[in-house]
């Protein structure tokens, strides 16, 4: 999950140029925060925990010179968040730096060996190694590409790291699983984890395969395969359209970008008439053809595909949805599946592994992603781009929205009768009920739990509000299907818990639940269309009401986190892209 960069050719405020790069991954991980920069005569380390404006405010990374350089954000997953374990981890000799995004699963065979020949470990992290693996291939003689390829053998587990070796203007660039790009200008290169590093900077890119590696250098680069032969590389001309990263008068991202949604749903409706109408028939083609779909995703994602299967059963496609990391214990991929992968980032990790094994065994893959050229995107065979514009928040909110119009679009084509092009107003008339979820919200800030009840439509959005008021509040919440209600769940019902029921069109069987559990002494909030509910959301079909009332859960969970002072965009322990299993 960790975003890392890599710079070499900028003569001048290369501490600066990373920063701002660095700035654009923060969404990949805010544990702490790395740099060091190089001439062939000196190097410059820095790096301390926090997220990168106070690590910046502490160490002034945007001082540090030199013509070559790396950074590196970090989200925890081997070893304490302390400045030890920070990157850019080094040798003993504080020659060779490397940062690395990824988990390297058998770290602890090669740290005995490295420590059987000497070397001493200072960090609990699994990147230690690597600075220590290569001093002492090229202290046996070994040139760097062969250690690089030795690295790759010997290696088992996911990887994208970068690596400078004092006096040397070179970085040499390594990728497996984790994702790597690099940008590429007339006098400097950028090596970055995503092109939202860069973007605003180069459109001229190149993505790295599984297995492969380069050497970067000024005005140069090579790359070569996992023989170490030498290939040419496609340079492929981006285009992502800029837009405001800053939260501008807002407090925090999340809200900012829950306020946009409106904007982004009418952007990708607009969409579906031209830039993207070939590659909408080709998915309709392909649902009606292929014998079985499946969608794959996690988290928010797998919440919007659960509305997209209830979508397709009503156009009459039997669907199923999988969380990725247990797809392939309950589907079996082959010739005639058609995988529908969900994803943000498009980077998940879960999803990609899952991808590439299905895609071995002939499996047609479609992707519903937020991040062009992302991994998923890349490896599928057919892509629509949900035009959310980037998330910086790591809770997941206009992505959502914009992912369910997409299934609604695909079930429109169908047959659904339905009219697409009053949601953005419907939105926007919902966005009205904040002051609402803030009453709501200071009735909740003193709970220790919390339950949403939904059925057929609605249970995906039960399952999303619980889910953000677990990542964003901190607070437990259980989002379940009503009629499970009393099949153990009854028995947590005390007096004065609060229970959302989720109502669309005075639904009988939510109200039906609705009433055992205020017998119980709960206390009840409905989020509904009609005129007795708590939270009322516009009019509107059993199609998209998933798409209003999780909206209201998204206001919800934010004016909660708001009231309790927590850190709202960098949701404890989480990162926005989870590139590791």
């Amino acid at each position: 999950m960790c975003g890392i960069i890599g710079i070499i050719g900028v003569e001048k405020d290369i501490g600066s140029k990373l920063l701002e790069c660095i700035k654009r991954l923060e969404y990949r991980g805010y544990d702490s925060l790395g740099m060091v920069t190089m001439t062939p005569d000196f190097v410059d380390l820095r790096k301390d925990i926090g997220n990168i404006e106070k690590a910046n405010q502490k160490l002034k990374f945007s001082e540090m010179k030199g013509s070559l350089g790396l950074c590196h954000t970090r989200w925890a997953t081997c070893g304490k968040i302390t400045k030890e374990n920070s990157h850019p981890q080094f040798n003993q000799d504080k020659t060779i730096f490397v940062v690395h995004n990824g988990i390297i699963e058998n770290y602890e065979k090669i740290k005995t060996k490295l420590e059987s020949k000497g070397y001493e470990f200072k960090t609990e992290t699994d990147s230690e190694i690597i600075p220590h693996y290569f001093d002492n291939k090229l202290k046996s003689g070994v040139k760097i590409n062969q250690a690089i390829l030795d690295f790759m053998d010997d290696i088992k587990g996911s990887f994208a790291i970068l690596l400078i070796i004092k006096g040397q203007e070179k970085i040499y660039a390594l990728k497996r699983d984790s994702p790597l790009v690099m940008g590429t200008k007339d006098d400097f290169n950028i090596l970055a984890s995503d092109v939202y590093a860069f973007n605003t900077i180069s459109n001229k890119t190149i993505f790295f395969e599984d297995n492969e590696f380069a050497v970067v250098e000024k005005n140069n680069y090579q790359f070569y395969n996992s023989k170490g032969e030498k290939i040419t590389k496609e340079i492929k001309t981006i285009k992502i359209p800029e837009e405001e990263k800053s939260k501008n008068n807002y407090p925090h991202f999340m809200i900012k970008e829950i306020e946009e949604q409106p904007f982004c749903a009418k952007r990708l409706i607009d969409s579906f008439e031209n830039s993207q109408i070939n590659e909408l028939n080709k998915f309709i083609k392909l649902l009606k053809t292929k014998k079985k779909i499946a969608f794959i995703a996690c988290g928010t994602s797998y919440h919007a595909s659960l509305v997209g299967v209830s979508l397709l059963k009503r156009a009459g496609i039997h669907a199923q949805s999988i969380v990725a990391s247990e797809w392939s214990n309950f589907i079996e991929a082959d010739k005639d599946t058609f995988i529908i992968a969900i994803s943000q980032s498009g980077e998940t990790m879960d999803v990609v592994v899952q991808l590439k094994e299905a895609k071995k065994k002939g499996a047609t893959i479609g992707a519903i992603v937020n991040v062009p050229y992302s991994t998923i995107q890349r490896i599928s065979d057919i892509s629509i781009n949900i035009l959310a514009g980037q998330e910086v928040a790591v809770a997941s909110t206009k992505a959502f929205t914009n992912t369910t119009i997409v299934l609604l679009q695909l079930a429109k084509m169908l047959g659904v009768n339905f009219d697409i092009n009053q949601i953005p107003g419907k939105l926007k008339e919902t966005l009205n009920l904040r002051d609402k979820c803030r009453e709501v919200a200071k009735e909740l800030q003193d709970k220790k739990d919390i339950y949403i009840l939904g059925r057929h439509f609605s249970y995906p959005i039960a399952r999303e509000i619980a889910l953000k008021i677990k990542e964003v509040d901190y607070i437990h919440a259980e989002g379940m299907m009503a009629g499970e209600l009393k099949h153990g769940t009854l028995a947590l019902i005390e007096e004065g818990v609060p229970v959302f029921c989720l109502v669309p069109n005075s639904c009988p069987y939510i109200l039906s639940s609705t009433r055992e559990i205020k017998a119980r002494g709960a206390k009840i909030y409905l989020i509904g269309n009609d005129k007795k509910s708590d939270l009322q959301i516009p009019n509107c079909d059993d199609f998209d009401f998933p798409i209003y009332s999780a909206l209201v859960g998204h206001l919800l969970s934010y004016e909660l986190g708001v009231l309790l002072g927590v850190e709202i965009d960098q949701c404890r322990n989480l990162a926005k892209s989870v590139t590791v299993l």
